[in-house]
């Protein structure tokens, strides 16, 4: 698998990526409940968890300090984890926590 900076932008486009930024509040809302919720396994617990592990390591996959491009790779990894943590939750209790968030 192909794992860069470039991949976000490829996938979603400059539009997907605004909407994924503007709807950033809501997910994070929506991880926080499912992983409180004891009906998630441990197992896409721990991905998310590893994810925010890397965010806060001093160790990148591109350094920091390379303009953008040090940035965009945590973005990447961080996305990408979130997608497999909720692709690992069963679908049943993502779609009802969903559902308490919409107003």
């Amino acid at each position: 698998m192909r794992l860069g900076p470039a991949l976000l932008f490829q996938r979603l486009g400059v539009s997907g990526v605004v909407r994924l930024v503007r709807h950033a509040p809501a997910f994070v809302k929506l991880f926080a409940r499912l992983v409180k919720d004891p009906r998630v396994s441990l197992k896409p617990k721990l991905i998310l968890a590893a994810a925010f592990l890397y965010l806060v390591i001093p160790f990148d996959l591109l350094p920091d300090f390379m303009p953008v491009i040090g940035q965009l790779d945590d973005l990447v990894v961080l996305a990408l984890a979130a997608r497999t943590f909720l692709r690992l939750c069963p679908r049943d209790v993502v779609r009802a926590h969903v559902q308490a968030l919409q107003p």
